[in-house]
């Protein structure tokens, strides 16, 4: 699920639409998080679909660990790459505000964070020099987004958490304590092994 103070906007022709704050967000917040109305589809069940609907999973969706595809029922389907995101993720289905978002700021993700088997280049970004995604980030990068998601993690618990009943049963306890600095973070990386 999408925190609450987000909503679809208009990008451009070649973007089309993406996910933006409607009002500031802090570091540190839980900008998504997997809950029970995302779907979780086999990849045999996706395949076994007409072109149309298989072509919307494929392009809305994700694969998690397990090679199943996730698609999310609200907003989260609509948040657009950057190499240079505002949201992190982090090995407990969730992902965080990685700095200050404010009112009218588009909400992006790296989509390398997702770990897709297909290699693609993107729309070219000032202040970086990474120009596609490949299924081999989370190789060279899982450790700055791992820093990422601790420096957010600092934040966490000062701040208001409207999606904190959604974090998994699996993850509460593991996520508090890593908030609260009693334990260190799972990387990012252990979810592609």
């Amino acid at each position: 699920m999408m925190h609450p103070h987000t909503e679809i906007r208009f990008v451009s022709d070649e973007i089309g639409v993406g996910v933006f704050a409607t009002k500031f967000i802090p570091k540190g917040t839980i900008l998504w998080v997997l809950d029970d109305l995302d779907q979780i589809l086999d990849e045999d069940y996706v395949e076994s679909l007409d072109t149309f609907r298989k072509d919307f999973i494929y392009k809305y969706s994700y694969q998690n660990e397990n090679d199943q595809y996730v698609l999310c029922w609200d907003n989260g389907r609509y948040i657009n790459h950057s190499f240079l995101p505002n949201m992190i993720a982090t090995a407990y289905e969730l992902e965080l505000a990685a700095r200050d978002i404010y009112p009218g700021e588009e909400i992006t993700c790296d989509y390398g964070t997702l770990g897709d088997d297909e290699s693609f280049h993107c729309v070219p970004e000032e202040g970086t020099t990474r120009t596609k995604v490949t299924a081999e980030d989370y190789l060279h990068c899982y450790q700055e987004w791992d820093e990422m998601a601790m420096e957010a993690f600092k934040y966490f618990n000062r701040v208001n958490q409207p999606l904190k009943h959604l974090i998994q049963k699996q993850f509460v306890e593991k996520v508090n304590a890593v908030a609260e600095g009693r334990e260190p973070l799972d990387s990012i990386r252990s979810t592609f092994e």
